[in-house]
């Protein structure tokens, strides 16, 4: 695994992704003392409205916080809201709103939250948007409810990077975080590997084969162009963005063994970071910018360094097990998710990086390539389920999961894309 740097991104498409490809979201387990809330059937403009219902209240069962409760038979009330009602329904929380038709063609949601214990309204919005914008304004929503009910910014706006094979054929996707609203960003004959997003998520950094060796390229998703950002002597491998969006961390061979170099994004300025007589790969920057975290065989097994974004001392990391690879940094730079081997099992670990505990998050056996959410709450990563690639998404405490897996196909590679601001 820590080896590998193998990637390719060829034809480069805008087309939807195809049906048989779209990522289902199975719940494996849910947090402790899930809020109950009611979330009734939006009224106005029927089909529209059923829609976007149903996508809020999918996005908060999913995030393993809320539970839902039946609100049939009950209205939100536009006025005078029942809330003993809904007191004896069981729910802390209420959502409810309509849907019309603008004088423009266009719809006008809004929707309101409130507090069932305390009988107050918590606030709410007004959203216009077109027909084809429901999935966007329902995030919308989930995102407000979320944020207004556990002080955390929600991610249900936010997008995922993954990699989908299927009879021979690599495409990388970019999906809303559940899965749907999936676009082809890039395609080939040859494999896809390790994309990851430039913080303001308008770009994608990946390395292709096309050329019959490996060269990194940057590609921005709403024009498609891309250019070249290292294609030096033999392998340019594992890019990743500082925090800041300019300048890549790359790992290069044109010196010899596999070795850390940052570039400016346009791939000018390449300047080596660190030597050793080892291979030091799978690079990431700290939140702060500050740090480059990677991995290194440099004692001898594979374990996680790290080191100044401009150089200097290298610093080891992990000292438990022989084998942690693949660092990823929380947001919130208070953990360090990597994926560590024992017994045979390669699982997703996470560390306490000021108090240096540990904890296994998965019962799996081929885990592969973290990534945290923006709000450093969960952690997206493949693994193998009956000889097939799958993704999972666990909670940094380990108690909601889920399982993200496409009919008849592979799907690894994520990448969990940045708050689009």
């Amino acid at each position: 695994m820590i080896f590998r740097s193998f990637f390719l991104a060829a034809a480069l498409l805008a087309a939807p992704l195809s049906g048989y490809a779209q990522l289902s979201i199975e719940i494996t387990g849910a947090g402790a003392n899930r809020i109950p809330i009611a979330i009734t059937d939006f009224g106005g403009e029927r089909i529209i409205a059923q829609a976007l219902t149903s996508v809020v209240r999918a996005d908060l069962e999913r995030s393993g916080l809320f539970r839902l409760v039946d609100p049939s038979g009950l209205a939100a009330g536009d006025t005078a809201v029942p809330y003993a009602d809904w007191k004896s329904r069981g729910a802390d929380a209420l959502v409810g709103g309509t849907v019309a038709t603008a004088a423009d063609g266009r719809y006008e949601t809004r929707f309101r939250l409130h507090d069932v214990q305390k009988q107050v309204q918590l606030g709410g919005q007004a959203y216009g948007h077109a027909g084809g914008q429901i999935r966007v304004t329902a995030h919308k929503i989930s995102d407000y409810v979320y944020e207004k009910l556990t002080g955390e910014p929600g991610i249900f706006s936010t997008r995922i990077a993954y990699v989908v094979k299927s009879a021979g054929r690599y495409e990388l996707q970019i999906a809303d975080a559940d899965g749907g609203n999936a676009q082809t960003a890039l395609a080939s004959h040859e494999p896809i590997i390790s994309p990851t997003w430039s913080p303001d998520g308008g770009k994608l950094a990946y390395v292709s084969f096309e050329a019959k060796k490996p060269v990194v390229y940057v590609h921005d998703l709403s024009s498609g162009r891309r250019h070249v950002a290292a294609n030096f002597k033999g392998s340019n491998s594992a890019p990743t963005w500082s925090p800041d969006g300019r300048k890549l961390a790359v790992v290069l061979t044109k010196d010899g063994n596999s070795q850390l170099y940052s570039l400016s994004a346009d791939g000018s300025g390449a300047t080596r970071l660190a030597s050793s007589a080892g291979i030091d790969t799978e690079p990431r920057f700290s939140p702060d910018g500050q740090w480059i975290y990677f991995t290194s065989d440099r004692g001898g097994s594979p374990q996680i360094y790290r080191i100044g974004a401009t150089g200097g001392d290298v610093q080891r990391v992990t000292f438990d097990g022989p084998y942690n690879v693949t660092p990823r940094p929380s947001p919130d730079g208070k953990s360090l998710a990597y994926i560590s081997r024992s017994n045979g099992r390669f699982q997703l670990t996470v560390m306490d990086l000021a108090s240096k505990q540990i904890q296994v998050l998965t019962d799996s056996a081929k885990d592969e390539s973290p990534s945290f959410a923006p709000n450093s709450r969960m952690i997206i990563y493949a693994t193998e389920v009956g000889g097939r690639g799958v993704l999972a998404a666990v909670s940094a405490d380990g108690r909601v999961k889920q399982k993200l897996s496409v009919q008849a196909a592979d799907v690894r590679e994520p990448s969990w894309g940045p708050y689009i601001k």
